[in-house]
């Protein structure tokens, strides 16, 4: 799927799965020839794509030699063009009648491609036992009603979507799009929200962040609103307490889970958030169709209130990754019993009340001066500071120094942004001191990708 999101979209997805297929979304807004590798990579039987990136895309496959199939609709919009399309199709060609598909519950659903380590991306394979079990869970902890109105924020590509797109499908909800050009516009967002009659929003906290920030939320009714759930990422707490002040009446909850296993971990956020708060709240306690364990360095499982990776299992966790056997196999750690458990790469400790506190990934972890320093913790230490908007830290390799720590900053008022000096004191009175960043820059706004999350990988290229 090469489509912008609309509801031309939504039925090209439940039409592939109709005919027993599985779909493989791509972003339209990401560069040609990222989405000609993904498709190629995962061998597509036929690529269904708006016309105006018919030229771009015949060019980019030409250059990699590579072909397949096309089925273009001319435009995207209430369904109509994808009606058109098809109608015309079959006065030209009439498709043979057949027998609805009869599927295995671990036959493959929707491939998902996510950024990859070698700097490819790599297609994570989901199967509808995959799906459907975190489908379950959503309506045994939410109950949504047929009456509600859940938000489709997150784009195809994303896994957030698989919640927006099956839980209000199989409930007899109404789905609302969120138009992309509406998607990053707080203001245009806060009257959508409220004049769709929005009950279930979903989102990666960044969105909520600029919303709670720069929405002008006070002018509008949010009384339809149940619940708020964000993932992704970290939402700094001073950020999620603004929110919280403008809309007490929802419920919020914190979904952790990487697009391998989609949401394995959930906690409620209380409705009070305390004024002195400034640490992030837990990813909570397992989901009910997962199971998970904390291991050491050599694959143990670690007692309660230890420091370990999470590793997660049960009918949630992915069947591995498209085409890569050595890279799935290297994904799992497999327990003296044979049980397999996907291993996240996040670093945890449960807390006595059981819940999972986030430490950070173990690919941010670094040594520094002798000391280990977790990039996310540094992060929170500068969400302290009142004028900070967002806040992105990365380590650089230094051959003379070792390790530096550059923090790129954006600020509410750039006028009133503090001086160097002035966050290196804060920074102090915060932070252990060898966890003070090195190097400090202030841009308008910090980079994100097409899923809303700080874009790290291009911090990092600029900064080498």
């Amino acid at each position: 799927m090469y489509l912008p999101k609309s509801i031309d979209a939504v039925a090209t997805i439940f039409g592939v799965l109709e005919c027993g297929a599985a779909y493989v979304p791509v972003d339209p807004a990401a560069p040609v020839a990222r989405n000609a590798y993904i498709l190629a990579d995962c061998a597509v039987k036929i690529l269904v794509a708006e016309r105006r990136f018919e030229e771009s895309l015949r060019t980019e496959f030409a250059r990699i030699g590579a072909s397949l199939p096309f089925l273009f609709v001319e435009a995207t919009g209430g369904g109509v063009p994808l009606r058109r399309t098809l109608s015309s199709l079959q006065a030209s060609d009439p498709a043979a009648v057949s027998t609805s598909a009869e599927l295995s519950p671990d036959d493959l659903a929707y491939v998902l491609y996510t950024s990859g380590s070698t700097g490819k991306p790599k297609g994570v394979m989901l199967s509808h036992r995959n799906a459907l079990s975190f489908v379950d869970w959503c309506s045994e902890v939410f109950q949504p009603a047929d009456t509600e109105r859940f938000a489709s924020h997150a784009p195809f590509h994303f896994d957030l979507s698989i919640l927006d797109l099956y839980v209000p499908m199989r409930h007899g909800a109404a789905l609302v799009l969120i138009a992309d050009e509406t998607a990053k516009d707080p203001i245009g967002l806060a009257a959508t929200i409220a004049e769709r009659r929005i009950t279930s929003w979903y989102s990666a906290p960044s969105v909520l962040s600029m919303l709670a920030q720069y929405g002008r939320m006070q002018q509008h009714d949010y009384s339809a609103l149940r619940r708020v759930l964000f993932a992704g990422e970290v939402f700094p707490v001073k950020h999620l307490r603004t929110l919280t002040n403008h809309l007490p009446g929802p419920r919020y909850f914190n979904l952790y889970g990487p697009t391998e296993t989609n949401v394995c971990t959930y906690f409620e956020i209380p409705n009070h958030i305390p004024e002195e708060r400034t640490q992030p709240f837990p990813i909570g306690k397992t989901c009910s169709h997962c199971q998970a364990i904390v291991v050491n360095e050599q694959g143990q499982a670690i007692a309660t209130g230890q420091e370990g990776e999470l590793c997660i299992g049960g009918p949630g966790v992915m069947q591995g990754y498209w085409n890569l056997p050595e890279r799935t196999a290297s994904a799992f750690l497999t327990d003296p019993a044979g049980e397999r458990w996907y291993k996240t790469g996040d670093i945890v400790v449960e807390d006595a009340n059981g819940d999972y506190l986030y430490v950070g990934r173990r690919d941010r972890m670094v040594k520094k001066r002798g000391y280990r320093v977790e990039l996310g913790e540094i992060e929170a230490g500068l969400y302290r500071h009142p004028a900070v908007e967002e806040a992105a830290v990365v380590a650089l390799t230094d051959d003379e120094n070792g390790v530096r720590v550059k923090a790129y900053i954006s600020c509410k008022e750039a006028e009133k942004r503090p001086t160097i000096i002035e966050l290196k004191r804060f920074c102090a009175e915060n932070l252990p001191i060898y966890m003070v960043p090195d190097l400090f820059v202030f841009e308008p706004a910090l980079p994100k990708t097409s899923t809303d999350k700080i874009d790290y990988q291009k911090l990092k290229e600029t900064s080498n």
